[in-house]
């Protein structure tokens, strides 16, 4: 049984620290305020982190389409009326950092049917401390498509920006990419936007900042750990 949550869609009490240009975050309801009360409780239960970072991970995403570029369209309703609208302009496809990103992959398929999902993993070299790539597997026509890059969670930057940096060299231009994430810092946002202006990234929430061990505070702990862990 999940946990009761309260149907409220006033804005909620603060809108956080100032953000880069380059960044958007879902609209501060209590809404979303109690969906990251939730998730943030370290008693929550597995099965209920589940279900509402997958609540908000569906926000996200309908927020990320809604960045995409779109073309009008006219079409015949059954009343036998003309209707005018939009269709969206270009393919997608998604590409979750491992292995926290991939949670966010059913929340793109139930948007968009059958899109491509590309994978990249990236580690922290124990000698180095910086991000090390190690794997990446990614739909070859990559670069005629918009991508979402999905990763839950902000902090640094550092697994981010490298993700981002394969993407450009397999040939995507900074413009058509858009990362995705639960919960930033301000570091990493300014991190993003200092390296890379053109990618436009979407929070759903942005947190004091970082600790001392570069931790999102006050955070929700590991996300990967939390949701995929029995």
């Amino acid at each position: 049984m999940t946990t009761p949550l309260p149907c409220a869609a006033q804005t909620a009490p603060q809108d956080g620290p100032p953000i880069p240009p380059n960044a958007a975050r879902l609209p501060q309801t209590k809404q979303l305020d109690a969906l990251l009360t939730i998730i943030r409780d370290e008693s929550t239960s597995r099965s209920d982190f589940i279900f509402y970072s997958d609540r908000i991970i569906r926000l996200l995403v309908e927020e990320g389409l809604n960045h995409l570029p779109t073309l009008e369209k006219t079409v015949n309703t059954p009343t036998g009326l003309p209707y005018t609208g939009v269709s969206f302009q270009g393919r997608i496809c998604g590409v979750s950092i491992l292995r926290a990103g991939e949670a966010m992959e059913s929340g793109l398929r139930e948007c968009c049917r059958s899109v491509r999902i590309g994978k990249i993993l990236i580690q922290r070299d124990e000698e180095t401390s910086q991000p090390k790539l190690f794997y990446a597997k990614l739909p070859e026509d990559i670069a005629d498509r918009w991508v979402l890059l999905l990763d839950p969670m902000l902090a640094t930057g550092g697994s981010a920006l490298q993700a981002i940096e394969v993407l450009i060299k397999h040939g995507v231009s900074p413009q058509r990419i858009l990362f995705l994430n639960l919960v930033a810092s301000p570091e990493g946002l300014d991190n993003v936007w200092r390296k890379f202006p053109d990618v436009r990234v979407i929070s759903a929430w942005v947190d004091e900042g970082l600790d001392e061990r570069n931790y999102i505070v006050p955070g929700l702990g590991d996300f990967g750990n939390r949701y995929w862990s029995e």
